[in-house]
């Protein structure tokens, strides 16, 4: 008779100890890959609304909406309101990274917005710059774009990885302390509501010409949010920046 020999202790801890060392090196890898997938797949949805961006602009002669969302949470003036009939997939509205609403549990910078009383949500901001307004009670009506034909479109961004449904940038907005530090920010350093690490020190956005990209957190200073927008502004290269000037989480990213 054959005796069958099985495996011995010390042999299943070797496997097991390999497998746990095979584990903690692949495991970085597949988070990363898992992450570029989302961020691929957040690109993607941000192409469907510049369809969506497009044609609604088109049915008003390339103006956009008068806007007027501010902080309410209940304005008809706020996108997801005045497009609602431009789309059907709710999940539209979410980036892959923030999924879980703020009123859920989900923490910056890797939470959505909402849910408000009329059920809207998303993770996705618009700038409120580009509003059809000719009048403004802070005076920075010259500063609104108003149309699609507006130069350097490329630079314009419409449509921003955010943490609130709409965003007022401004050059002299200051940085996040530290990553999702978005507290006590209406109607001042806004640049923060789309300053997130959710991409890999970026977030995705759609710019007036419809094109779609991942921007790096620090180039978010050299886009042109408004019309007198300060590219060469405070904290840009151009302006004097320094690295120690940026915070600490900040610092090892890429200047501008």
């Amino acid at each position: 008779m054959h005796k069958h020999r099985g495996f011995t202790l010390i042999e299943l801890l070797v496997v097991i100890s390999i497998i746990a060392v095979l584990m903690a090196i692949l495991m970085p890898t597949l988070g990363r890959v898992r992450n570029q997938a989302r961020s691929v797949t957040c690109q993607a949805s941000l192409h469907q609304w510049t369809l969506i961006w497009s044609m609604f602009t088109s049915d008003r002669g390339g103006y956009f909406h008068e806007g007027l969302g501010g902080e309410s949470q209940a304005s008809e003036g706020r996108w997801p309101v005045v497009l609602r009939t431009e789309y059907a997939n709710l999940d539209m509205r979410l980036c892959p990274m923030a999924v879980k609403p703020l009123s859920q549990g989900g923490r910056n910078p890797f939470a959505a917005w909402g849910i408000f009383a009329d059920g809207t949500f998303g993770s996705y901001g618009f700038n409120e710059w580009l509003c059809n307004r000719t009048s403004s009670s802070s005076g920075n009506a010259p500063n609104y774009w108003r149309h699609i034909n507006c130069k350097p479109a490329d630079q314009i961004p419409v449509f921003v990885d955010c943490f609130w449904y709409d965003v007022w940038a401004f050059a002299t907005d200051q940085p996040p302390v530290y990553d999702g530090a978005t507290e006590s920010l209406a109607g001042s350093n806004e640049m923060r509501r789309v300053c997130l690490n959710r991409h890999n020190a970026g977030v995705n956005s759609v710019f007036l010409d419809w094109s779609v990209r991942r921007v790096d957190l620090k180039q978010l200073w050299t886009l042109k949010w408004n019309r007198t927008f300060d590219v060469n502004g405070r904290w840009t290269e151009r302006g004097g920046v320094r690295p120690e000037d940026w915070p600490e989480w900040m610092r090892g990213m890429r200047d501008y």
